[in-house]
């Protein structure tokens, strides 16, 4: 029987708003990247930063339970001008907040 995955714990935030920039700047970068630069990557960067800084202020330091915020949050963004949806923004973030710890999201390593 295969090993469950252990869950993936932020180190506790010293400076959420700072977190929330660096976040906010290489979600639009990555946005911009993937499809075409829009101008509302901006505010999908801005709306998902505002969450996750949220939830890091109120102590929240594990990466599932981030993303399933985020997922539940955008939900009521309106993508309509976009190539994406809440899940691609939750993965996104998950897979950069994972690139920045030095963890391979394709394997968990």
């Amino acid at each position: 029987m295969a090993e469950p995955i252990p869950p993936i714990t932020l180190p506790p935030a010293s400076n959420p708003q700072q977190e929330g920039q660096w976040l906010r700047d290489t979600l639009v970068k990555w946005l911009d990247h993937e499809f075409l630069p829009e101008p509302v990557n901006q505010k999908i960067a801005d709306r998902a930063s505002q969450i996750f800084v949220r939830q890091r202020m109120e102590g929240e330091n594990d990466l599932g339970s981030l993303v399933i915020a985020i997922v539940t949050e955008m939900q009521a963004f309106d993508f309509r001008e976009s190539f994406y949806s809440e899940f691609a923004i939750a993965n996104a973030v998950s897979d950069l907040l994972l690139e920045s710890l030095g963890i391979d999201r394709c394997c968990g390593n």
